[in-house]
Order: structure tokens, then sequence, then C-alpha cells
């Protein structure tokens, strides 16, 4: 049976609608729902000069060529290119929830989303601080990790980076009281159990960062390695994990650092993703670790200014799904 893959298109005015469009340009093994107000995605697709047919979801079928199916969510208001309206801001929501709900009944085996506006949802008055926080809400989830993934490297021979976040958007003043053993713990268990359970990876190698430079030097430069990371490395590892640290940040890019793993472990949001998003940019994903559920997203924005131009590159939905769709059988029962 064919993999069911939901692909929330965002926010109405940005780019996420058209970008949806383009999936239907490459025959994909999966049937690929597409969750939008019916009218909007068929005008957005006119305007990207994309041609495909679509057809509402049904429960049953097949995945054709040239076509996307649709669950149509009708919009609160009508949507002009680039220009936001907060009365959508629900629409943008419904999106949302209706692919968790499906995800959780099984209807579908994995969902995608495109960018949306968080400013706009919060000036409707609907606290919102993000796809991840939301998606954990939803699935009663108590801890997610992000981690955001690309292809790097020679283009007939590329390698996957792979880079999750001990910490996700702190200032920079509030990191070290952030890590703590049971914290990084848990992370740690967390990012190991997905790599197994949703990469298929039978043992993988886990590259942690230190937090100081030369990850502290032996405890010059700061003790957070000698006295939080270390023990948690050593305790960890002792149990079968296999982690390679704390190493420093700032030779751990390397190809030579980077070959003996299968993901890093950054500390903070700006020592690993400013690296992974100069390799991997305008082809790179994120992935929720931690749910009940599978989860991919673009590493963009709504790009309002290339809304409705036909201008904007598909690439990171493209991987998004190309990714949930490798998450998905790595997590099916084998026969």
């Amino acid at each position: 049976m064919q993999p069911v893959i939901a692909i929330t298109s965002g926010e109405p005015a940005g780019v996420g609608p058209e970008l949806c469009a383009t999936l239907a340009q490459r025959h994909w093994p999966a049937r690929l729902v597409v969750l939008c107000d019916r009218d909007l995605l068929a005008s957005r697709m006119s305007a990207a000069g994309c041609h495909a047919t679509l057809r509402p979801f049904q429960r049953e079928g097949i995945a054709l060529p040239g076509t996307l199916e649709v669950l149509h969510v009708p919009l609160e208001v009508p949507s002009d290119p680039g220009r936001v309206r907060v009365e959508n801001a629900p629409y943008v929501l419904k999106l949302l929830d209706r692919a968790i709900d499906g995800c959780v009944s099984g209807r579908f085996d994995a969902m995608v989303t495109a960018p949306v506006q968080k400013s706009v949802i919060n000036d409707a008055g609907i606290p919102f601080s993000g796809h991840t926080e939301y998606l954990a809400e939803r699935t009663k989830t108590a801890k997610v990790v992000m981690m955001l993934a690309g292809e790097y490297g020679d283009a007939a021979n590329p390698s996957w980076m792979r880079v999750a976040l001990a910490t996700t958007h702190l200032p920079l003043s509030a990191v070290s009281a952030a890590i703590t053993q049971a914290s990084l713990e848990q992370v740690l268990r967390i990012l190991d159990a997905d790599l197994r359970q949703k990469f298929g990876l039978s043992q993988p190698r886990i590259l942690v960062a230190g937090l100081n430079p030369h990850a502290g030097e032996g405890g010059h430069m700061g003790r957070e390695e000698l006295e939080v990371i270390t023990p948690v490395l050593k305790r960890l590892s002792a149990e079968g994990m296999r982690l390679i640290g704390p190493l420093p940040a700032d030779t751990l890019f390397t190809p030579r650092q980077l070959g003996r793993g299968d993901a890093v472990l950054a500390m903070y949001h700006d020592q690993g993703l400013p690296t992974l998003k100069f390799a991997t940019f305008g082809g790179g994903i994120n992935v929720t670790l931690g749910l009940p559920i599978i989860r991919t997203s673009v590493d963009h924005g709504t790009a309002l200014d290339l809304a409705g131009t036909g201008r904007a590159d598909p690439g990171s939905l493209h991987t998004a799904v190309e990714c949930a769709l490798g998450m998905t059988e790595a997590s099916r029962p084998a026969e």
C-alpha cells in the first residue's frame, strides 16, 4: 500500500501554496495530499505556471502522475499573494489540526509543513510559538527535539548532515543554565531513539558538541563540559549508545569529523545551524523528533515578496517530502 503524506500549505499569502503545486511535477511513490483551499491552490498553481490536475482526497486511491490530491479547507477570507490577513489565522491552524488528527488516527503516514507567519497568528489573538510547540501540545508530547538536515558535498555522491539542538530559541545568556544533566540526557535519548526507529539506523553514532570554545579546554574555558556534558555521555555510553564528544564546535563540522557520525548534537541554535544552512541552503529541512507521528518541514519562511511570482525555490519542500517518505518506510514493521 502506498504511503499517504499530508502536506499543509501554510500561510495563504506566502509561497506555501505554489510550492505545494510544484509537487505535481514529479512522480512520487506515495499519495501526496495537499491541505489547502482548493481555489487558492488552483490560482497559485496558475500563477506559478504549474500544470496539474487537482482531485478531492478520498480514503482509498493511488497516486497518479501530474495529479495532486486536495483536502479542501476553506479560507476565512480571500487571500492575495504577499498580503497577510489576520482573519485567516484560524484557517492556518485548521490545516495543522486536520493533518495532525489524520496522522494520529492513521489516515496519514506523515505530515510535511509549508511555512506559516507566526506574527499573524499572534496578532489574531492566538498564542503560537511555532509548529514544533504546537505539534507537541496537540499530541500531548512532553519533550520534542528540533533537528535540521540536508544533503551536502559532492553532487554526484552527497552526504547527509543532521544537526539536532540541545536548546532552541533562547538568548545566548540563558543557554548554559538551560543545559542540565537531566535535559541533556532526555534530548540524547530522543535523538538516539528516533534515529533508530524513524531513520533505520541500528547503531546511530552521535557527535556531541561542547558548549565552550575548545570544548572548555579541561575547565580553563568553562566547566559545563566537565560537570554536565561528559558525565551524561559516560552514563549513556555505558548503556550502549554510541556518543562521541564533547567535541570543539569549531572543528566538528569538518568532513573528517562529520564522517565519524550519523548526527550532530549542538548545544544551541547558532552553534549548529549556520554551518548546516551554509552547506545545504535551499535544500535543508526541519524534522521534529520525539513526536508519536512523523513531521518534516521546510527550513525557510513564507517569503511574502516572492508569493505569486513563481520564482520561489521548491527544493526544501521536495526534500522534506522525500525525508518523510524515507522515515515512513523505516518506521514500518518488517514483514
